[in-house]
């Protein structure tokens, strides 16, 4: 999943430092005498460090530890950096990334919704939150949240949000025409977004659109991401094309690159070209 705060490739920053110097050590010395350089600076530092800051660091930590794999760690200091600050939009995005990732899909719900209420209009924690939504099978409501991903005029990854809701619209068996429309947005914005060209290719070929969906695969293809998927639409749009050369190349690519797959499998129960 991609996002402006924490991105999908969990990109980690470096570890702040903590402030070595308490407030009750800090705050006064004895008889009446007063380091007021010292003092005035140790105050105003308390004085400016925001939930937000207190919070960083541990939001750091726990974002470098989700990113070798040691969850435990990830999750104890995520769950500090919510003490400090229970609106840390980045730790409930971590958190809920964690516990997907551990199958615990009632925290990740929860950790999702909480990020999305916290920025309600922000397209990263809504695509996020629409993405988990149809993951669970819930997807009218995921296009809610799509809806307001699209309408965040400064998110950055909007292409990835029009995928996502294409292939949501898709999984949840509806409207073909509104996949479409989704995925054309994609690549309006992104016109190598890989997933997005394969998505519409295989909607135009559902649609009987062979010659527009021969020409989405080709493009696809072209990006040199070839995969199982991909290879056998594009053997299927030949063939329905009447182009039996083309689709045994498509045919032996499969086979070649892919042996083991359930497509190159799914040849044999295929008529030949």
């Amino acid at each position: 999943m991609r996002r402006d705060r924490v991105r999908a490739s969990l990109s980690w920053v470096a570890l702040a430092a903590f402030a070595l110097c308490g407030a009750s050590a800090c705050s006064h010395v004895s008889e009446g005498i007063h380091p007021a350089a010292l003092e005035n600076q140790a105050s105003n530092l308390k004085e400016k460090e925001t939930p937000a800051d207190r919070a960083r660091p541990f939001v750091q930590l726990g974002q470098k530890y989700l990113e070798i794999g040691k969850l435990e760690l990830a999750q104890e200091n995520l769950l500090k950096a919510l003490k400090y600050d229970p609106k840390s939009i980045d730790a409930h995005t971590l958190l809920a990334t964690l516990y997907d990732r551990v199958g615990d899909r009632t925290q990740a719900l929860q950790h999702y919704r909480e990020a999305a209420l916290l920025a309600p209009k922000a397209g990263a924690e809504n695509n996020n939150y629409g993405m988990y939504l149809c993951k669970l099978g819930q997807y009218a409501e995921a296009r809610k949240y799509f809806d307001v991903a699209f309408a965040d005029g400064f998110y950055t990854a909007k292409a990835s949000a029009y995928t996502n809701a294409g292939t949501c619209e898709l999984l949840g068996q509806g409207s073909l025409d509104r996949a479409e429309t989704d995925f054309r947005s994609a690549l309006a914005l992104d016109p190598n977004d890989a997933q997005a060209l394969y998505q519409l290719a295989s909607v135009l070929y559902r649609k009987n659109d062979f010659f527009k969906a021969r020409a989405f695969v080709q493009r696809y293809d072209a990006l040199g991401q070839a995969s199982p998927d991909a290879l056998l639409l594009a053997r299927d749009i030949e063939t329905r094309l009447g182009h039996a050369d083309a689709a045994r190349d498509y045919a032996q690519r499969l086979r070649d690159q892919f042996p083991d797959s359930e497509q190159a499998r799914a040849l044999q129960s295929k008529p030949s070209s």
